[in-house]
């Protein structure tokens, strides 16, 4: 029984942790500004990972559930909302014809889909159907570091290892063989501010973009749970002075 109790406390801290569908995935770890009880995003590097999105995955991939008026948690004002909005084209209409219309994209628009539907995405990925991302950190185990072990993994199979047409090795994913292809290898995108533009910088800024678009309220709920914590804390205090209180007379007699 010792020994049964010895090993999976042992399995639960050895290494890094091991991808949803796993067998031997390995995950690799960072310390992100967003974990833990009082952790924030890094609005920084928010924008640098939607300036990523935009390069580089907006051409697959949709934020279905994100409103470009969104984007003020992410530091930006107003007036540059509208100029981010207005360089989207949306679909609109009918007008006083019948007829479907384009149009600017508004503050309260979401962002348009990539392709028309879903079969024309898998028509243009080889029948591989690319995920919406607007959730895609909550829709996997241990989301960010496997998002971001994702991204940094691609590599040339093990001598021996067939990799089928249309696919493409990647030591984070289960089975090794995904679809997609590699997306990032270095300065894909130029950031103003200097910032890393390496496969792991980028990958990095993006994570954080994604972890905002599937939590954006995440910095207010943890504010919420850390001010009912101490509102509690206090109210421990008070009902313990008042037991005391109440009871003093009854312990003297």
């Amino acid at each position: 029984m010792r020994r049964s109790l010895t090993a999976i406390l042992l399995s639960l801290l050895a290494g890094p942790a091991l991808a949803a569908g796993g067998g031997d995935v390995l995950i690799k770890e960072r310390d992100w500004s967003f974990s833990g009880p009082l952790g924030t995003y890094d609005k920084a590097a928010m924008q640098r990972g939607f300036q990523a999105y935009q390069e580089v995955c907006a051409g697959c991939h949709s934020l279905d559930l994100i409103a470009f008026r969104n984007l003020a948690d992410l530091g930006y004002n107003e007036a540059e909302i509208k100029a981010i909005a207005a360089e989207y084209d949306i679909e609109d209409g009918p007008d006083d014809d019948g007829e479907m219309f384009t149009r600017p994209g508004r503050p309260a628009d979401r962002f348009p889909a990539p392709y028309a539907n879903n079969q024309a995405a898998r028509a243009s990925n080889n029948g591989a159907l690319p995920p919406d991302l607007s959730l895609i950190v909550k829709a996997r185990a241990n989301g960010a570091n496997y998002l971001y072990s994702l991204l940094t993994s691609y590599g040339e199979a093990p001598a021996g290892t067939e990799v089928p047409d249309g696919m493409h090795y990647n030591a984070a994913y289960s089975g090794k063989m995904i679809a997609m292809p590699q997306p990032l290898y270095g300065d894909d995108v130029s950031y103003a501010d200097g910032a890393d533009s390496s496969a792991e910088g980028i990958a990095a800024d993006l994570v954080q973009f994604l972890a905002w678009t599937a939590e954006p309220k995440m910095e207010t709920r943890k504010r919420t749970g850390v001010a009912t914590m101490l509102f509690l804390l206090v109210l421990v205090g008070f009902s313990y002075r008042a037991m005391k209180v109440i009871w003093s007379d009854v312990k003297k007699a």
